[in-house]
């Protein structure tokens, strides 16, 4: 049998041909392997076949030949990832609202890849999230993995902190870039953040990776290794709503007790919850970062839950409640 143009490639095209058209569900047969290979430019007889066949069960392609009436069919059988894990990962990529959207098209078409092509259409049937504002900076993708880069390699950064103007242009929140020793990322409220030491503030930041621009990763190491110490980042993240900062302040707040699950949703499980004066309701005690975002988010739950300390904190959202009043006068 004369060979064919791309016979040195015979195994990978015959993984790919295993790998895009065959699972589970849909076998094929060797004379159909041999119909695919052809229109790669490739040929091959049966016993050649089985040998490579063979050879991609050593390299961990689970092929897998049974017989079915008079035929011998073949499919692959467990893969890399599984159609439902790669759904999972489809679903989030999709639904992450950092990822552009060039770059969500871009992974899921290398995620489609690892399926077969049957499978693969089920994966671009996937959840698609209506309304789903999609990042505009295309550069968080490699940004992420400069800030993890730095963190390895226990540098500081230095980069440009970006925020929007009444053009809808994006400038630089301050003239001098910002120089941070990195410590820890977390991905809160559909946003990439950075944890940070600020050696000129003294104290532990947050800046969200989708505003920063020009990241360098310097040669100075980093600093505030005493401030990490005993950093709890989930704590941190909890106590920030939305990320904006705030002065950190222990609140009692009371609330209707079927309002319990909006608490835990919240601050966690570990919250101390302990019967109220008010039949029906309980309180509890938390540390937030005192802030809009925190009063908005107390006042959207209406007559359910009440600011009970401390003082400061009760006149602070009775204020902002008379200037919401006097807007709408």
């Amino acid at each position: 049998m004369p060979k064919g143009a791309n016979q040195k490639l015979k195994l990978y095209y015959l993984s790919r041909i295993m790998i895009e058209k065959t699972d589970d569900e849909h076998m094929i047969t060797m004379p159909e392997i041999q119909k695919a290979l052809e229109a790669y430019g490739v040929t091959a007889d049966r016993k050649s076949l089985y040998d490579d066949l063979e050879a991609l069960r050593v390299l961990g392609v689970d092929v897998i030949g049974e017989k079915v009436g008079r035929y011998f069919y073949y499919h692959v059988g467990s893969k890399q990832f599984e159609i439902a894990e790669l759904k999972l990962l489809v679903d989030a990529i999709q639904s992450s609202k950092f990822i552009s959207e060039k770059k969500t098209n871009e992974l899921i078409r290398k995620l489609t890849g690892m399926a077969s092509e049957y499978e693969a259409s089920q994966l671009k049937r996937q959840v698609t999230v209506q309304g789903r504002i999609k990042t505009m900076n295309e550069s968080i993708y490699y940004f992420v993995d400069d800030i993890h880069r730095a963190i390895a390699d226990n540098r500081q950064l230095s980069f440009e902190y970006m925020k929007w103007n009444i053009e809808k242009k994006m400038e630089p929140h301050r003239e001098e870039p910002y120089v941070v020793s990195p410590w820890a990322m977390t991905w809160t409220d559909e946003n990439y953040y950075l944890i940070a030491y600020d050696e000129q503030a003294g104290c532990i930041k947050h800046f969200r990776v989708d505003k920063m621009k020009n990241i360098r990763v310097l040669d100075e190491r980093r600093t505030g290794r005493n401030a990490f110490r005993e950093f709890n980042l989930a704590k941190y993240a909890k106590m920030n709503f939305s990320m904006f900062g705030g002065e950190k302040t222990a609140v009692r707040i009371a609330f209707a007790n079927e309002y319990v699950g909006v608490m835990i949703d919240r601050f966690g499980r570990e919250i101390p919850i302990f019967p109220s004066t008010r039949e029906g309701w309980s309180e509890t005690t938390v540390d937030v970062a005192l802030s809009d975002q925190f009063l908005g988010w107390i006042f959207a739950l209406g007559p359910h839950v009440r600011i009970l300390s401390p003082d400061f904190v009760v006149r602070q959202f009775r204020a902002e409640l008379k200037r919401v009043e006097q807007e709408y006068e």
